[in-house]
């Protein structure tokens, strides 16, 4: 993004670029009935109701760039806008758009690696977590284990949940070569 376009704030930033980016002096968020989420934008004319939130990179950063979204009366998903840090917000908006991204993510670090086994075109683990033991399954192709840093690896099953090895060096040597004897690339 040019320099011209990061300056530029609400309904011009979205003319041009087709995205606004929300920010505490522009968006206010606060838990409505229901315990739902809802969000105010200034210049809006009413509140947006039933919000969620999405990550735009939910490896990398995990608190930044966050999507907010809710449903229209068409029953059609729309973007509201963009949060570029959560961590500009209050603390109390932040809380509330982590409980939605908690709703929305299922993310285990594993620790080891127990047991692989591939059947018809998957691959069905046996693992421990920081939460305990675990299985999932995942479809044995090259975009459902992607890099994460220099040395780890994300691993999306076939629900889309994230499993995290931060280090694939740092597993026991066993866990290892079962590993990369399926995720070698």
């Amino acid at each position: 993004m040019n320099d011209a376009t990061t300056t530029q704030t609400g309904d011009a930033l979205l003319v041009t670029t087709g995205f606004r980016r929300l920010t505490p002096e522009t968006t206010t968020i606060f838990e409505g009935a229901f315990s739902l989420l809802h969000c105010q934008v200034k210049g809006d004319a009413t509140a947006y109701r039933g919000v969620w939130a999405v990550r735009m990179f939910p490896v990398t950063q995990p608190d930044a760039y966050i999507s907010l979204r809710y449903t229209d009366a068409s029953d059609k998903e729309q973007e509201i806008g963009i949060i570029e840090r959560l961590s500009d917000f209050p603390p109390a908006a932040q809380d509330l758009v982590r409980a939605t991204l908690v709703k929305q993510y299922h993310q285990l670090t594993i620790t080891r690696v127990l047991g692989i086994t591939c059947n018809y075109g998957l691959l069905f683990f046996s693992v421990e977590t920081t939460h305990g033991p675990c299985a999932f399954m995942m479809p044995w192709r090259q975009d459902r284990a992607e890099d994460f840093g220099v040395r780890g690896k994300v691993l999306l099953d076939s629900l889309d949940n994230r499993y995290i090895i931060p280090d694939v060096q740092s597993l026991p040597p066993a866990d290892r070569r079962a590993f990369l004897s399926y995720i070698y690339w």
